[in-house]
């Protein structure tokens, strides 16, 4: 079972990768071959070293710090608006945070017209700050990170708190080291997220050298015909830097998914 499982799921990595050292009528051919005759890096080549290429390592560059960004800040926002619904008593605290909840069951295009309202009067079209911070302030990082906090023991926030550390400091000193799992979670689940937008960055993007590399994969897209390896090769490149993060950090995505449980 795990060896089918494995095979559905990167079969098709695979075949990407494999597309993208072919020649171009080898990958349209109507005989398909699963390893290339004649290994080539053509592809590669037209992307980075032709004088028409297309800015793929700018493309490259703007996804990765757009998804950082993003993904810094969600952990962020969402890290403290959890604790304070786990662990600080107030008056209407559980309608807050079912309201909070509520907004997860909204259609994400409800948001595109009033999020792309405030991008122009910040003045934030085209730049990356569109694409960073209209979702920093999601739902899912609350509740998320809200069943993990209250999983944690009240012990070690008491220790401090007899030690003279304030609720900031015990916060960050103390419960943020101790969440490092789940919040590790949440980054790559973020990151992935931010990465692999494609319709809010069509919306607010405009320039070349401004877009991310899902969108600016679809511009290697010929009009009448369509290069399989370069667009292969493109695809290929912006899968490596997820899968370098998944296979760096996956064992923190285990345990930060496995302790965050439905407590509360």
């Amino acid at each position: 079972m795990m060896v089918l499982l494995s095979t559905i799921f990167i079969g098709p990595i695979l075949v990407m990768i494999l597309t993208s050292f072919k020649t171009n009528v080898e990958a349209q051919s109507s005989d398909p071959t699963f390893l290339p005759h004649s290994w080539t890096l053509k592809a590669y080549r037209q992307l980075f070293m032709q004088d028409d290429a297309s800015p793929v390592l700018r493309w490259l560059l703007n996804s990765i710090v757009s998804a950082t960004a993003s993904a810094i800040l969600v952990c962020l926002f969402a890290s403290m608006a959890a604790y304070a619904f786990a662990r600080i008593e107030f008056k209407g605290r559980k309608i807050l945070f079912g309201i909070i909840l509520s907004t997860m069951f909204v259609p994400s295009f409800v948001f595109l017209m009033p999020n792309f309202e405030i991008m122009s009067k910040l003045h934030w079209l085209d730049t990356l700050a569109a694409i960073i911070f209209p979702g920093t302030a999601g739902a899912f990082g609350v509740f998320f990170l809200r069943q993990f906090f209250i999983s944690l023991p009240k012990e070690f926030e008491e220790s401090a708190r007899v030690d003279g550390a304030g609720p900031f400091k015990t916060f960050f000193l103390i419960v943020l080291p101790n969440a490092k799992g789940a919040i590790l979670t949440l980054f790559i689940l973020s990151f992935l997220a931010n990465w692999n937008d494609f319709v809010w960055p069509i919306y607010v993007l405009f320039s070349d050298e401004m877009l991310t590399l899902p969108v600016g994969l679809t511009r290697l897209q010929g009009s009448y015909t369509i290069d399989y390896p370069v667009i292969m090769a493109g695809a290929s490149i912006a899968a490596v830097p997820v899968l370098l993060l998944y296979i760096i950090l996956q064992r923190y995505i285990i345990d930060g998914v496995a302790s965050s449980g439905l407590k509360g």
